[in-house]
């Protein structure tokens, strides 16, 4: 038997990701720093000590076996909708969300630890009606359908940018189970009338959707946001300006260290360092795919679920920050992982890259994949056995 292969090629991008976030972390947040909070590393220390708690939680999470996360699938959930809920009860208001539980110094936020508790249900789920999500509507709706309830409970908070997040990497994974393309466009229709619900029912929400369609309307109103994010990439030009030396963070660009960090990058190291970002974080997320499928090869459908579903969180939240602040999409609160200021999120997705790392481990260094080794075409596609994977 092959010896375990570790997945240094994700690990080596996460850990050079998280020293360029700190560092883009401090030179954005200086200055408002020293301002609130009477000292410019205020929020550099902070940030220092998530990065810490991010390293022992992909530690942790690697350390455990992958069929100890398939055991805890039900309780996953339940403990998902427990935080959800208790965070509308008991929770801290800011800025006029409820997204945060005060847990004595710490500050824990739900709705992203529910991103990884919702993960491992819909894996366990996945695997244990996998022929009725190839075969059947009803089969592909029920695991998402138990997402409903607690995306009603992260709505009320309200934070629009985690439920697209969650629910567009849950369509992803019940597309990698196989589903039928009729059954997947009619979710994918009633997914896209529920956003426009949601857009339509909230004033604030259809104001920030016009000024994406044009936010030098309104630029120093409700397209401010965009249009100093929009400045800072004209600023930073091909080379950028230099790390540190960037204008924009000094009270022009709200919220520069947390959701619009990939502005300040672009300033500071330009458009060849936001690119260079970019293709990093491609190729982590295209890491986690590819030991998904290594592991649906050798037949622990589980392992791939969990692969698949980092590696699609980890993607669809750096599209949904990288369009806001690019402009192809409507102003969210999002962080970016990784880069931003933000610990739950840097917590929960260093503990993502773990999850991979961890299916890597236990794929005992099968093959790549090849059109060879491929799935039959159609909805009837197989499990494979191990003694199928080729040599």
């Amino acid at each position: 038997m092959t010896a375990p292969r570790f997945e240094w090629t994700a690990t080596a991008l996460w850990l050079i990701l998280l020293a360029l976030g700190a560092l883009l972390v401090t030179s954005a947040s200086l200055e408002i720093a020293s301002v609130r909070y009477g000292g410019a590393n205020a929020f550099s220390l902070r940030h220092g000590i998530y990065v810490g708690v991010s390293l022992l939680a992909f530690l942790a999470v690697l350390s455990l076996p992958v069929a100890h996360w398939q055991r805890l699938g039900p309780l996953a959930y339940l403990a998902s909708v427990a935080m959800l809920l208790a965070v509308l009860l008991v929770g801290r208001e800011v800025n006029g969300s409820l997204r945060w539980i005060g847990v004595g110094p710490l500050t824990i936020q739900p709705s992203e630890l529910a991103k990884f508790l919702l993960l491992i249900y819909l894996a366990h789920s996945l695997t244990r009606h996998q022929a009725e999500v190839r075969s059947s509507l009803w089969g592909m709706v029920r695991p998402i359908a138990w997402l409903l309830g607690p995306m009603a409970l992260i709505l009320a908070e309200p934070d629009l940018g985690s439920v697209v997040v969650i629910l567009a990497a849950a369509g992803g994974l019940v597309t990698l189970a196989g589903a039928r393309l009729r059954d997947l466009s009619f979710i994918v229709l009633l997914a896209g009338l529920g956003g426009a619900a949601a857009v339509m029912l909230q004033p604030y929400r259809l104001a920030r959707f016009q000024t994406f369609l044009d936010p030098w309307q309104d630029e120093f109103g409700t397209g401010y946001q965009l249009t100093q994010a929009l400045i800072a990439f004209g600023r930073g030009e091909w080379w950028g300006v230099g790390l540190g030396e960037g204008m924009q963070k000094l009270f022009y660009l709200p919220e520069a260290h947390t959701d619009f960090i990939y502005a300040v990058l672009a300033e500071e190291l330009g458009a060849l360092g936001a690119l260079a970002v970019l293709v990093m974080l491609v190729v982590l997320v295209q890491r986690g795919l590819l030991h998904g499928r290594r592991a649906e090869l050798r037949g622990d459908f589980f392992a791939a679920f969990l692969a698949y579903g980092a590696g699609l969180l980890l993607a669809f939240q750096v599209l949904v920050s990288l369009g806001v602040n690019t402009g192809v999409l409507p102003t969210k609160g999002l962080t970016l992982p990784f880069l931003s200021y933000g610990g739950n999120s840097l917590v929960v997705s260093s503990a993502l890259v773990g999850l991979i790392a961890r299916v890597a481990w236990e794929n005992q260094g099968s093959p790549l994949p090849s059109k060879a080794s491929g799935p039959a075409p159609g909805p009837a596609r197989k499990p494979v056995s191990p003694a199928e994977v080729p040599a």
